[in-house]
């Protein structure tokens, strides 16, 4: 690699980009490195893989030169770059095998790996369906369902979000077999292929890390085995979760009698007040409901006990029934509207969770017995 000069962020920035992916374990040494080439466009790229995910970030710096790769270990490289002031120019350069990284009067040399043995992802082209939004937009309905993924669920297709594309309508949908989220948007222009794909829980971690507050858009393609994301410079390929997501569309109440409108803030700060008592393993708190009162009460196994009450505009049957805790602060946490519409059937069925004036969005939470 030739002599590389330039400022410290024109490298920091895309190194930051693609490391998140990188396990601090691997059995394969490479797959701790990053892959870094430069090419005669004056361009300068960064690919780090864990074998499902592959994340390529591009940034243009003077006097690249040749084309030329080479990987070196993504953690050291990126915790130098950190520790340098900010504005430093930083040269980069390889001799004997060894990455030389030089800033002022710092130096340091860093072993390398050939990158003909660095493992890349294939590329699929061919079929699927591609879709572009604005960046913003995907990160706040990511935000909406994220957090409902299972996490390290036997049944593996819940370690992710399910994405469905048909006509002119996205829709995202998250469930840990207790809980469920979903969301729709409406897409700019039809599609004419419908897509179905569950994309792993660390590639929408990674994705949203990525996405910023802005209108720029996003290159969504998805295809049968294979999805692939292209925003500001960078490109994320994914390998897709293999399985068949649940029909959600079973679980969502449709006629339950008892609806409440509560402020999200209102009932959040209850909740967490509540929460206080609960025990980290049983996280249940209990809601009574009676005309123009909702009680929310938590009690442990010191027999010590948290009540709140909040005056609601209800009237009708009375209802005891107990949640996870956690469940709905994950919920109003997520949401930033005012008020929340709740809608209850009886002790054993489960509350779904609205906002006043949409339809797009649905949470639904199973109750617990408390």
């Amino acid at each position: 690699m030739n002599l590389i000069k330039t400022r410290r962020e024109t490298l920091l920035q895309p190194l930051q980009a693609v490391s998140g992916i990188i396990e601090r374990r691997h059995t394969l040494p490479i797959l701790s490195n990053v892959l870094v080439t430069s090419d005669s466009d004056a361009g300068l790229s960064f690919v780090a893989t864990d074998i499902e995910i592959e994340i390529t970030a591009r940034t243009a710096v003077d006097g690249a030169g040749a084309a030329s790769s080479m990987t070196v270990g993504a953690r050291k490289l990126l915790d130098i770059l950190r520790s340098l002031p900010d504005e430093s120019e930083v040269s980069l350069a390889l001799q004997d095998k060894k990455l030389q990284v030089k800033s002022g009067k710092s130096r340091f040399q860093l072993q390398t790996l050939p990158a003909d043995d660095f493992p890349r992802m294939a590329v699929t082209e061919a079929g699927g369906v591609t879709l572009r939004l604005p960046q913003k937009a995907l990160k706040q309905r990511l935000a909406l369902v994220q957090y409902a993924m299972a996490q390290q669920d036997i049944r593996y297709y819940l370690n992710g979000l399910l994405m469905v594309v048909e006509d002119a309508e996205l829709k995202l949908v998250a469930t840990d077999g207790h809980r469920l989220a979903v969301v729709t948007s409406a897409l700019p222009e039809k599609t004419d292929t419908r897509q179905e794909v569950i994309l792993p829980r660390k590639t929408i971690i990674e994705l949203t890390k990525l996405l910023t507050d802005t209108d720029d858009p996003v290159e969504i393609h998805l295809s049968a085995n294979q999805a692939r994301f292209t925003l500001d410079g960078v490109i994320l390929v994914s390998k897709l979760v293999d399985g068949k997501f649940p029909d959600y569309t079973r679980v969502i109440p449709q006629n339950h009698p008892k609806h409440l409108r509560l402020n999200r803030q209102v009932l959040s700060q209850a909740l967490l007040r509540a929460a206080i008592l609960s025990t980290e393993k049983f996280r249940g708190v209990r809601w009574v409901l009676a005309d123009g009162t909702l009680r929310v009460s938590c009690t442990n196994t010191e027999q010590e006990e948290a009540q709140e009450e909040l005056d609601v505009d209800y009237k009708g049957e009375s209802l005891d029934i107990g949640f996870n805790v956690s469940y709905l602060l994950d919920v109003l946490n997520n949401l930033d509207s005012e008020e929340i519409d709740c809608a209850l059937g009886d002790a054993a069925s489960s509350a779904l969770i609205t906002v006043p004036g949409r339809d797009d969005f649905k949470y639904v939470v199973m109750p617990m017995r408390i």
